[in-house]
């Protein structure tokens, strides 16, 4: 890559990528108003709590280990 390509990426981004007018900076501090929303309860319970997903996959992987005995030493190589 020489200089005149380089100088016509320059180019073709500057005109892709236009200049930001004015103050970039938001009018507000967010902060507080993720600190509002991190601490707010959910308004509805998920469906499935992620303790009973992980009960679930455990017994999917007993199961499958039961099926299929030979299946064991590769998933232990996995781990």
């Amino acid at each position: 890559m020489n200089a005149n390509d380089e100088d016509k990426i320059k180019q073709l981004l500057q005109q892709a990528l236009p200049r930001v007018e004015g103050d970039p900076e938001p009018d507000r501090d967010l902060w507080a108003a993720m600190l509002r929303r991190l601490h707010a309860r959910p308004a509805t319970p998920p469906l499935i709590s992620w303790a009973s997903l992980d009960w679930a996959l455990l017994a999917a992987l007993v199961l499958f280990a039961a099926a299929f005995p030979a299946s064991i030493s590769v998933l232990f190589y996995c781990l």
